[in-house]
């Protein structure tokens, strides 16, 4: 079977990233009796510039969108779009805009330990902000969802509690936006092709499928 591996570059407070994840999976699904795929995910931040504490979201939100009115609009359309993926948003919890590098730690120490608790985590932090109301900048909802992903809460606590890996999660932003992205999702396959936005899923699975060819194709002509 063919292998794919997609470096997904994106943020926990984006909702295109949650939409993207989700139609992602569809097009997984759509294709795995034909190909393999393998999921790494890269951090981004939309906002760098929160503070710890984060900031009032929706009062953010509307400055970064042109007022409110645009922003409730933006909110129903991605509700819409959301409902047809399983996706429930409830922009209307969400009170604190977070800075989101200590959730891109926690992605990344999820990483270490494997693929499968590195995907859950950030399942686990999509829901948490876009659909629970959950401020993922406090370090307490981190511990929990780290727990709940199968993290050993006691260690990422120790963690949290300094600067680990800070330099790493902010070198790999800067790699992201030296390779020119400058919007999230970005997915990268195999490190060669590179597909921005959230695509629906038949999209996706039809990426997958070129890329896989063109692999193979290229086995061959060095056989």
């Amino acid at each position: 079977m063919d292998r794919i591996t997609i470096d997904l570059v994106s943020d926990v407070v984006c909702p295109w990233c949650y939409l993207g994840k989700a139609r992602l999976d569809l097009a997984i699904a759509e294709v795995q009796d034909e190909i393999g795929i393998d999921v790494n995910w890269r951090p981004y931040q939309l906002n760098p510039d929160y503070p710890p504490e984060g900031v009032e979201h929706q009062v953010e939100l509307a400055k970064k969108l042109g007022g409110k009115e645009q922003m409730d609009r933006a909110h129903a359309h991605l509700r819409q779009l959301g409902a047809e993926v399983g996706i429930y948003f409830d922009f209307d919890a969400i009170k604190v805009g977070p800075n989101t590098l200590d959730a891109h730690r926690l992605i990344h120490w999820a990483g270490q330990e494997s693929r499968e608790a590195q995907t859950k985590v950030v399942d686990l932090l999509f829901k948490a902000n876009f659909e629970q109301g959950r401020n993922i900048g406090d370090q307490t909802v981190l511990l929990d969802i780290a727990a709940e992903a199968g993290l050993s809460r006691a260690v990422i606590e120790s963690l949290l509690s300094g600067d680990a890996d800070v330099d790493h999660v902010l070198a790999e932003v800067e790699a992201a936006k030296q390779m020119g992205v400058n919007g999230v999702p970005f997915f990268i396959f195999d490190q060669q092709y590179a597909v921005s936005g959230a695509q629906p899923p038949e999209e996706l699975a039809n990426a997958l499928r070129e890329i896989a060819k063109a692999k193979r194709e290229a086995m061959r002509n060095l056989n």
